[in-house]
């Protein structure tokens, strides 16, 4: 299937390369408004290059449209997608917004098209284990749940571009860095029925937070807490998700969430737990996230099926950014169905 990548930046490069790793993917086209940007594709994967993203769409031959392009602009990108009848993997946030999440959702329905957003991180090795744990119920009962992010953005990376650490194209540490980690504890753990939190900009000369703390209250009656930052100094310093029940507990760890901290289940021996975190440390990253997401989209097309992260696993992430904010805004327990 023939791919094209709108928006050459940083992420772009990780798609480029994933998709070259199958054997069943092509990338046909890229897409930029500075010719500059796209050099290194044409040298590099011999493919075609626009400036103009409607002319990119008239182009028949394109199956996948891959949406790389700054945070607040997905919306609309995704929308011309669309209506162009090309399937659609776009990177996180889908949106900043569950308005307009909903309407890249009901876009891809209405004109009959795949849409995938991109949560790589479900695929980490330890990740896919412990969901696995969790699905066959070897927790039991859950108490809580903590997800953390600790990590170092300085003011040079935020002014790299105008549009970094804006509310309208960007966000703060909540949409842009923790979406990942945030996407994984409602994956975890289910539905949420309440938010408390409070955001603060400390450090960064930028419109949206560089520091959250929330509160959560899940339907099941577990609790969730959530602190994420781009405060830390001198540089990033862990990134963990941890779940805690009646029967087992496990916390995921490390600068990134790749490695088993600890690990109890009370159905599993401690031989059988060595095993499962000595597996994990000899291959903590697995198969890159991204290259999961573009050949789960090629057999989903094949097979007419959903992706498996969909567009509503891509909002409920936005959703729960959303209501953290207007948390802590208001300084009100925010009910997650008034969202």
């Amino acid at each position: 299937m023939n791919f094209a990548i709108v928006g050459c930046g940083h992420i772009a490069k990780k798609h480029a390369e994933a998709i070259s790793n199958i054997n069943e993917a092509k990338l046909l086209a890229v897409c930029d408004k500075i010719p500059e940007n796209m050099e290194y594709y044409q040298l590099k994967y011999n493919c075609l290059a626009y400036t103009d993203i409607s002319e990119l769409l008239k182009n028949n031959e394109i199956d996948v449209v891959n949406i790389c392009t700054p945070s607040g602009s997905h919306a609309n990108l995704c929308l011309l997608a669309a209506e162009a009848k090309k399937h659609i993997i776009v990177e996180k946030p889908m949106a900043l917004t569950t308005e307009d999440a909903d309407k890249i959702i009901d876009a891809c329905k209405k004109n009959n098209v795949k849409l995938s957003v991109v949560h790589p991180n479900r695929f980490r090795p330890a990740v896919a284990e412990l969901k696995k744990y969790i699905n066959n119920e070897y927790f039991g009962k859950i108490s809580h749940a903590n997800a953390t992010v600790r990590w170092n953005r300085n003011q040079d990376y935020y002014d790299q571009a105008p549009w970094r650490g804006t509310k309208a194209m960007d966000g703060g540490v909540l949409m842009n860095q923790a979406i990942h980690n945030l996407d994984l504890l409602y994956w975890f753990m289910g539905p949420i029925e309440e938010i408390q939190a409070y955001t603060a900009t400390r450090f960064r000369k930028i419109e949206s937070e560089d520091v959250a703390v929330a509160v959560l209250k899940f339907k099941d009656g577990s609790l969730g807490i959530v602190e994420a930052a781009t405060t830390i100094y001198p540089r990033n310093l862990e990134e963990s998700l941890s779940i805690f029940g009646e029967t087992g507990s496990a916390v995921i760890g490390g600068v990134t969430a790749n490695w088993f901290k600890h690990l109890a289940i009370e159905k599993l021996s401690q031989d059988e737990i060595n095993e499962i975190i000595k597996k994990i440390e000899q291959d903590p990253y697995g198969t890159s996230g991204h290259q999961h997401i573009i050949e789960d989209m090629i057999h989903a097309i094949k097979e007419d099926r959903n992706p498996q992260v969909t567009g509503e696993d891509g909002k409920n992430a936005v959703k729960l950014v959303v209501g953290i904010c207007k948390a802590a805004e208001s300084r009100k327990i925010i009910k997650w169905d008034e969202i």
